[in-house]
């Protein structure tokens, strides 16, 4: 048997003694400590900031920026096709988060907004009651005798 054992030691090698700098000139860190000879890095607290280009006006300074991106306030919608509810969903149930994430097409039942494209065909009544649907798959749903409900409607109806 060999003579690690992963209970009680770390393997081979894992674990380093830290460098001792500035202990003699014997050690090969002594002097300069590693910090080579003059400049801001060899002094006490001489750090630079990030994106610093040694007093050259930085890059994320000399780029202008101007207007506004709406890219934080940004909403990601899940694209589900119409032939997907009609493979995944029987006759007469409702399609909303909980049946999509129930069913595995969507990740998170709360957090995710849906919209429901219009490629393929329907033939089956379904209630859909998500964030947001195609003109054409309004028709195709309605077409099959369902029903559509978006965000949009519900706030209409208050």
């Amino acid at each position: 048997m060999s003579e690690y054992n992963p209970i009680l030691s770390a393997p081979q090698g894992a674990n380093k003694k830290p460098k001792r700098v500035g202990r003699g000139s014997s050690s090969g860190l002594g002097t300069t400590a590693g910090k080579g000879n003059k400049g801001q890095q060899s002094r006490s607290g001489g750090k630079v900031y990030v994106g610093f280009e040694g007093g050259q006006m930085p890059l994320y300074r000399r780029i202008a920026h101007k207007g506004f991106s709406n890219y934080p306030f940004k909403k990601e919608f899940v694209c589900l096709n119409v032939d997907v509810l009609e493979a995944k969903f029987a006759d007469g149930e409702t399609v909303d988060n909980e049946t999509l994430a129930a069913k595995g097409l969507i990740s998170k039942k709360s957090e995710t907004l849906v919209k429901i494209l219009g490629n393929g065909n329907l033939t089956k009544k379904l209630t859909v009651d998500v964030e947001k649907v195609s003109a054409s798959a309004k028709e195709k749903i309605e077409k099959a005798g369902g029903s559509v409900t978006t965000a949009e409607t519900a706030e209409e109806k208050k």
